[in-house]
């Protein structure tokens, strides 16, 4: 007698089953997505003991007629597709016709639907599967599924539910993600008889956001829009200062669709890159429309994936939109007047050695020295190049079409700019400023008898914005200096803003340079599988564009020539990691290349800037100010620690109870 068996059909239910349902949450996320293609406005999900026992998702879509009622629970139908060829352009969420198949397998399954011409609804009760009864009854137009006593049947399956709190917050989570993805659908979300979420269906995403996250989450994020080559991005992201130690609080939507998509994570955190911590991520919710045809959703049993016949236009516009919206935002962070004020993100902070207990003895000094609006503090050097490029410019540039002839680049020069030798205009203020970032700062400086007030700004090619009337009012702990400016006093980081400074200027020489490559004098070989030889030949263009020249041999390659500016081992670590990030459209060759020299750039910025606790000539103190009031978009060092911190006349009024 043969092995093989042929599976009865309640087997394989139950089999097919496991795929679609493992858990309350599934279920949700399946019935939600239903009532959301019959076009419903409004949506009531309603749970008890973590959905094991009891759970409801009421809608006001179009219902079902009595005819396809019994169909519905039948596997592989549906009413989304007909043929194969609409799998090439699905615009609905669901399309496989085995969500309430699968549902009913495992459950006792209850379904109230009635079409907006029915006089009355159509009640079908189903268990284990089977139909146990078709009756009419008096319904509102809509459907409302109800299903009880989850994975009765399959005992093995039941055990390996978490707790009842556990599966809550899972079904609030997607919950949560479906209002996201659709502000124009009113959604409740009742949980063991307490209402969780309730929001409004306006259409706007910025009170989704607010029934989902709260007010504050709200008002520290940004607005994004942008796009190109048929992808449009378009919602909100954090501030620099509104990062999380995971990417739980990441969220990208294809068509309307929540999914986890690594083309867009990449792109969203290679945009953060000097703005935030390399262990922190930012938030975002971001709706990401395509063309259906360049998109298949049939790639993952919970359809939480998708693959995109190009990641490079998704990837790159994501990238430019999110720089973009970054570069021009100037909104400074509030100083929280609060016991429980949130720790700063974990950076490191030069201090001098020894005067870290000594930080809290210190006195304010007062440096009485206001500044109006001057055209020498107007023509200070814009932010960078790289912060002032649309997001037309962000695609051009990264998108592949580059030189095939690297030439010669200037290499980033050091603080001795320019603009630093303007600062000392008499001998007496050249001992006092830095004639070099590389060189150490006495400990106390000497500060001239007569500090000179009208010192020169540094100059600049092109004038930008009048500044502000402010006045230096102080510093404090020789470490924060205290500036009004209008109606609100700042709060200054005098390392944080050097950094930032010294960076944005050697990035802005970094952005004018042409791609060129060094010859190495002794060859750097490096070990290879035979995916990567076979990946690096495939992205051999791309590669050599930005100045690698390189031999693939069976499982090493032998490179001759690495980008300008790149140490071997980071040029080395750089080839390996490029063929998987352009194959997976995680990125491009020019970009990671750049992402690595501003990493240089600002540890190098870092080493270089003026130290917190160490006291520097009035002067000096004045000429970093009328920087950072001239480019009001520098707001975060390039650690992502904030740069300035606003408390305004009104905060300081209402906690004086004036």
């Amino acid at each position: 007698m043969g092995n093989i068996n042929v599976l009865s059909f309640a087997v394989a239910n139950l089999i097919a089953a496991g795929e679609v349902v493992d858990r309350p949450a599934s279920v949700i996320k399946e019935l939600l997505e239903n009532a959301i293609d019959a076009g419903a406005t409004r949506v009531t999900v309603e749970i008890q003991q973590g959905g094991v026992t009891f759970m409801r998702v009421a809608d006001n879509g179009c219902g079902m007629s009595s005819e396809d009622l019994p169909v519905a629970i039948r596997r592989h139908a549906t009413s989304k597709i007909k043929t194969a060829a609409d799998l090439d352009g699905i615009a609905t969420l669901g399309f496989r016709g085995e969500a309430l198949a699968a549902i009913a397998s495992v459950s006792d399954l209850r379904i109230i639907t009635r079409t907006a011409d029915a006089a009355y609804g159509t009640c079908l009760t189903a268990k284990a599967g089977e139909v146990l009864e078709i009756s009419e009854q008096g319904a509102p137009v809509g459907t409302t599924v109800i299903v009880e006593n989850l994975f009765g049947n399959v005992p093995a399956r039941r055990k390996f539910l978490k707790k009842d709190v556990s599966e809550a917050i899972a079904v609030s989570t997607y919950v949560e993600k479906i209002a996201l993805s659709r502000p124009d659908i009113a959604i409740r979300l009742i949980i063991d008889g307490n209402m969780k979420l309730d929001t409004a269906g306006d259409g706007e995403l910025k009170s989704a956001m607010y029934a989902v996250f709260g007010r504050d989450f709200v008002s520290r994020m940004l607005p994004v829009e942008g796009g190109g080559e048929g992808v449009a991005v378009k919602g909100f992201i954090s501030r620099p200062d509104h990062v999380r130690p995971k990417r739980n609080y990441e969220n990208f939507f294809i068509n309307g669709r929540y999914v986890n998509c690594r083309t867009a994570a990449a792109a969203l955190e290679q945009a953060y890159v000097s703005f935030c911590p390399p262990e922190r991520f930012p938030c975002c919710v971001l709706n990401i429309t395509v063309n259906p045809a360049a998109v298949d959703v049939n790639v993952h049993p919970a359809k939480l994936e998708v693959k995109f016949s190009n990641e490079r236009p998704v990837f790159e516009a994501v990238y430019a939109a999110v720089r973009t919206a970054l570069e021009a935002d100037d909104t400074r962070p509030d100083i929280r007047l609060s016991k429980s004020a949130p720790s700063p993100v974990n950076a490191f902070v030069p201090i001098e050695e020894g005067k870290r207990e000594g930080l809290a003895a210190r006195q304010i000094s007062i440096n009485h020295v206001t500044q109006a609006p001057t055209s020498q503090a107007a023509q200070a050097q814009p932010t960078s190049a790289f912060a002032r490029m649309s997001a037309a410019d962000y695609a051009k540039k990264y998108a592949g079409g580059f030189s095939s002839s690297p030439t010669r680049v200037a290499a980033p020069i050091s603080y001795r700019t320019k603009e630093a030798a303007e600062v000392p205009a008499t001998k007496e203020k050249a001992s006092a400023a830095p004639a070099s970032a590389r060189e150490a700062v006495p400990q106390t400086a000497p500060i001239p008898a007569t500090p000179v007030v009208d010192q020169a700004a540094p100059q600049a090619d092109a004038p930008l914005q009048t500044t502000p009337v402010w006045r230096i009012i102080g510093e404090a702990f020789h470490a924060y200096v205290i500036v009004e400016c209008d109606d609100k006093l700042l709060l200054i980081d005098k390392h944080a803003a050097h950094e930032r400074v010294l960076f944005e200027e050697l990035r802005a020489k970094l952005q004018t340079r042409e791609d060129a490559s060094q010859i190495l004098l002794l060859p750097l070989t490096l070990t290879l599988s035979s995916e990567d030889a076979a990946l690096l030949e495939a992205y051999r263009a791309e590669i050599a564009a930005i100045g690698f020249a390189f031999t693939v041999g069976d499982h090493s390659v032998s490179v001759h020539e690495i980008p300008e500016g790149l140490k071997p081992a980071e040029a080395g670590e750089l080839l390996l990691a490029l063929p998987h990030t352009l194959a997976e459209g995680t990125g491009n060759a020019a970009l990671s290349r750049d992402i690595i020299f501003e990493r240089a750039l600002y540890q190098g910025a870092c080493k270089a800037a003026i130290k917190a606790g160490r006291e520097y000539p009035p002067e000096y103190v004045k000429w970093l100010v009328e920087r950072l009031m001239a480019l009001p978009d520098i707001t975060v060092c390039p650690h992502g620690r904030p740069v300035a911190m606003v408390l305004t006349h009104a905060n300081i009024n209402h906690q004086f109870k004036r």
